[in-house]
């Protein structure tokens, strides 16, 4: 009996299987990360994804329908505006609460020490979630309270990518939660404190307690929140602290990917660099 010949099929193109559509989803979704690196036409995309240009061209033309990809002549494949509608209802969805929550009960519960979330609100620092510590010390801060960012913390972390500009009128409108102290040397620590992406809170916002924060960023890099450990100044050395800051931004960082931050973690080689700013003195 003679043989039936089988038609021909494109090395790239998906069996029917029952990983056949997962198979073209992973190569729809690769299709557009890459698109997402900057504009590709169908030989680039082949190439990348390694794909015949038939495979490449049906993949693309299918996303174009849908909304995911648009097309230009010559420039070819971009982002489509289907993406974009879906990045807005993806960002409406996130609660920076809810993501934060587990991550600062982990860090309290490793530090043993009080952790706060906070947001920018009205030129304050509005406080949206607190975790209690395990050590018997006394943080007076409550959920829905506002305090000065130049003196706290919480505060100084989320503006660390506000200009001097900001940070003076701040100092200068606040003068009372910080009598006394000297704007040169608050604009050098500031200085410090943005070089190496974290702050600290010198027992400027509260008698004996000092504490660590750094800032929470979303998908656009921008500065949206902020977490602090805060405990007793005798539990809280500059070592301790400079110990400390290293996994305070992990954390943060952490929290800045769930949503929606890809920017770089801090490595063991950034953690290193940032450490030389915090071990210089930090004691007034």
């Amino acid at each position: 009996m003679p043989k039936v010949a089988t038609p021909r099929r494109d090395e790239d193109d998906t069996p029917a299987s029952v990983g056949a559509g997962s198979q073209t989803l992973m190569r729809g979704l690769d299709l557009i990360e890459a698109v997402a690196q900057g504009s590709l036409n169908i030989a680039e995309i082949a190439e990348r994804l390694g794909l015949t240009k038939s495979t490449a061209y049906r993949l693309a033309s299918a996303l174009v329908d849908r909304g995911y990809l648009g097309a230009a002549p010559r420039a070819g494949y971009r982002l489509g505006p289907k993406l974009l509608e879906l990045g807005f209802v993806a960002q409406g969805q996130v609660d920076i609460i809810q993501a934060a929550r587990p991550h600062i009960e982990a860090l309290s519960a490793r530090s043993e020490d009080t952790v706060h979330l906070g947001v920018l609100d009205a030129h304050q620092a509005l406080y949206l979630d607190k975790v209690s510590g395990q050590r018997r010390v006394t943080v007076s801060s409550r959920v829905g309270d506002r305090h000065p960012l130049t003196s706290t913390g919480l505060g100084k972390a989320l503006m660390l990518d506000h200009d001097a500009a900001y940070w003076q009128q701040r100092f200068d409108a606040e003068q009372i939660a910080h009598a006394g102290r000297d704007w040169a040397v608050w604009l050098a620590r500031m200085r410090d404190y943005a070089a190496a992406g974290r702050a600290f809170d010198l027992e400027e916002n509260e008698d004996q307690i000092r504490c660590v924060a750094a800032p929470v960023r979303d998908a656009r890099g921008v500065i949206v929140g902020a977490i602090s450990v805060s405990s007793a100044a005798h539990y809280m050395s500059d070592a301790r602290m400079a110990d400390l800051a290293e996994e305070v931004v992990r954390t943060a960082s952490a929290i800045s990917a769930e949503i929606g931050w890809t920017g770089p973690r801090r490595d063991s080689d950034d953690a290193a660099g940032s450490n030389q700013h915090v071990q210089q003195p930090i004691t007034y």
